[in-house]
């Protein structure tokens, strides 16, 4: 969204409350007047439709997944704990773009261990989802790169509500198929039905 540079008469106290408020929220004195703004005449900025989603995802997502410190507003990373040795967690890291077009926004998951076991089961199921993905949506576009799975949403709708639910819905498919998976990591044949029944059971959006 485009910005442009506007005078202003305001009082120095309603000033001095704005850049207090500015503080408290971790932004600039510009920001948080153009969101106040945009509250205030019903428009939602693309600022305040990312927080909308990412608190949406959160409520829907619940207690399952732990919220993690965020460096950027664009973005939303949660973690989730794996039963099994050496206690991993699983790394969900939801960015949306300011400017949706193709695509709203992008997941991108990963797994910090030093077991190369547990690095190739991981490998595993990523190529699995992956494929299996393919299956049901051809068009899906989702990738590893760097021991990391990344996966585009792509969508005509911009409608907050509606993405928030979508993402929800796969990143909630996707950690649960994940467990499962390591649940039966020893029979290969039983995980990739019970990874393939939650993928279709799921109807996901994206």
């Amino acid at each position: 969204m485009k910005k442009n540079v506007y005078s202003l008469i305001l009082s120095e106290n309603v000033i001095a409350a704005v850049d207090r408020l500015a503080y408290e929220r971790h932004t600039n004195r510009s920001n948080l007047i153009n969101q106040i703004l945009a509250e205030y005449v019903s428009y939602e900025t693309p600022e305040m439709r990312m927080q909308n989603v990412f608190d949406r995802m959160q409520a829907l997502l619940g207690s399952a997944f732990q919220p993690l410190e965020n460096a950027s507003p664009t973005m939303l990373t949660l973690r989730s704990a794996l039963s099994y040795k050496y206690n991993p967690t699983v790394r969900y890291q939801v960015e949306l773009y300011r400017m949706p077009q193709v695509a709203v926004g992008e997941l991108k998951v990963s797994m910090r261990t030093q077991s190369a076991t547990l690095s190739l089961l991981v490998m595993q199921f990523f190529k699995l989802w992956i494929k299996i993905e393919k299956e049901h949506h051809p068009d899906s576009v989702a990738t590893v790169t760097d021991g990391r799975f990344i996966k585009r949403f792509v969508t005509e709708t911009k409608d907050s509500e509606i993405v928030a639910d979508g993402i929800s819905a796969y990143v909630d498919a996707f950690d649960h198929a994940l467990k499962t998976f390591f649940c039966y990591s020893d029979r290969p044949e039983i995980a990739e039905a019970n990874v393939e029944k939650t993928y279709a059971d799921a109807n996901l959006l994206f």
